[in-house]
């Protein structure tokens, strides 16, 4: 039962680390257009960053590529179905009262939902990762913390994922600041998009030998689901943000990516090196 604490406290903490990612706009309320396009596009260099080098990148070193690729093509199936779902249900925002922000349209709402939603279906193989760290049975080095010998590898990936968890929170901060809602709201859906991670670690702990071969299917499929999000629900949203400026928005658009996307390989680069070290 201890382990089973301890484990879940860790997946806790990685979870909690995702409304770490808020914490730029408890500063920064007002979004021009210039702004917006190249927060899009840092979202977009975060995600597409994030799923290439790190989930599926993980999927291979523990599985096969088939593995991976099939659920790479499974997570794309699944937010496609859940895209036409939603876009086929009427979102009817309430009426405003006279001097009150205008509530969103039914395409934000859509894309509140797909965003929390995939970024909360991306936590659970994390959680898992960090579970199978804990349970590795092999005669891997250990470290004493707080009191307690730990694997080295769980202590690892819990610091890794953590700090992987800000950018992402980041990721979610974007859309759901641009379309008004407030700091502390998204630091709630930030978080609660971590939730899974607690609960999917205590699941791979005590069924290690059971999520073995499909770690991997869960690591691709986290990566297609976000490769969807990218490409159909993000990029537009920048394109559509940048609209009015000089060049509709393209460099904008495309330095945010490059940007998100270099900061993201910085810290799953350094973040391998303490584990290689």
């Amino acid at each position: 039962m201890d382990d089973l604490l301890l484990v879940f406290a860790v997946g806790l903490v990685t979870g909690l680390a995702t409304g770490l990612g808020v914490a730029p706009f408890f500063v920064v309320r007002e979004l021009s257009a210039r702004w917006l396009a190249l927060l899009w596009g840092l979202a977009v260099g975060i995600l597409l960053t994030a799923s290439l080098f790190g989930l599926v990148g993980e999927g291979i070193a523990v599985g096969s590529v088939s593995h991976v690729l099939i659920g790479v093509l499974a997570g794309v199936a699944f937010v496609f179905l859940a895209d036409r779902l939603v876009a086929g249900y009427e979102f009817s925002p309430r009426q405003i009262a006279p001097g009150e922000r205008p509530a969103a349209s039914a395409l934000e709402v859509r894309t509140l939902v797909l965003t929390v939603g995939v970024l909360t279906i991306h936590s659970i193989p994390e959680g898992i990762a960090v579970g199978v760290a804990f349970a590795d049975p092999g005669p891997a080095p250990t470290v004493d913390f707080a009191g307690l010998t730990l694997p080295a590898l769980a202590v690892f990936m819990g610091v890794a994922i953590s700090i992987l968890n800000v950018p992402e929170g980041l990721a979610i901060a974007i859309p759901l600041i641009a379309y008004g809602i407030r700091p502390w709201k998204v630091v709630g859906w930030a978080v609660f998009s971590g939730l899974p991670q607690p609960i999917g670690a205590v699941a791979a702990y005590l069924f290690v030998s059971t999520f073995e071969g499909l770690l991997a299917v869960s690591f691709g499929f986290a990566a297609g689901a976000l490769f969807y999000l990218v490409f159909v629900e993000f990029l537009p949203a920048g394109l559509e943000a940048g609209r009015s400026l000089p060049g509709r928005g393209h460099l904008e658009l495309a330095a945010g990516s490059l940007a998100g996307g270099l900061v993201t390989l910085a810290i799953i680069l350094v973040v391998e090196g303490i584990g290689v070290a």
